[in-house]
Formats: C-alpha cells, structure tokens, sequence
C-alpha cells in the first residue's frame, strides 16, 4: 500500500498536470496524516478547507482505483464528508484528479 510521502506525491503531480480543484480540500487520514490541495498546491498541512474528507489511507487508494464507491463509503461510515453538498459539486473535480494521481 503507498505511504502518505507517495501519496501526496501522486497528488501532487495530479494536480499539477491538470486544473487542480476549485475549492481547497484538506483529507484528514485517520491519524496516518493529511493531504491538503489547494488548487495545484499540495501539502501535508491539517490546514483549514472549503472541504474536509475523513477516510483511512487504504480506503483512499480504493476510491482512486475505483474499488469503494463514494455514496457506499458515505453510508457506511468509512468516509465522512464536512458538507455533503459541496462534496457533491466536486466530485467530478476530486474523481478526475485521483484518478491522475492512481
């Protein structure tokens, strides 16, 4: 499984050979770290952001590989969102910029 150095990395290339996000997004590890992206900024920070996402590491290589589905993780309590709405309106932005970064 990538540590959270590899991990942010992928991200951080993601991010940076495409648009990166409209809105700031701060994935908080479950006590394994955090991965913040701001636009094509990305950082280990627990900075603030329009958006926090609690999900284990493990469960946040599954969503980028398309293992666990969002809405499953949601209902399940294996992923927790800090406003459902926004996390709706990002989902294409958040889904193509893991999807670069797998």
């Amino acid at each position: 499984m990538a540590t959270l150095e590899e991990l942010t990395d992928r991200i951080r290339r993601a991010a940076e050979s495409g648009d990166g996000l409209s809105r700031s997004v701060t994935l908080d590890l479950k006590g394994e770290g955090y991965i913040h992206v701001a636009g094509a900024t990305v950082t280990n920070a627990a900075a603030p952001a329009d958006l926090t996402v609690r999900i284990s590491r493990a469960d946040l290589v599954k969503l980028g590989k398309g293992e666990l589905n969002p809405m499953s993780a949601v209902m399940t309590g294996r992923m927790k969102l800090s406003d459902m709405g926004l996390a709706m309106s990002l989902t294409s932005e958040i889904q193509a910029l893991f999807e670069r970064a797998v």
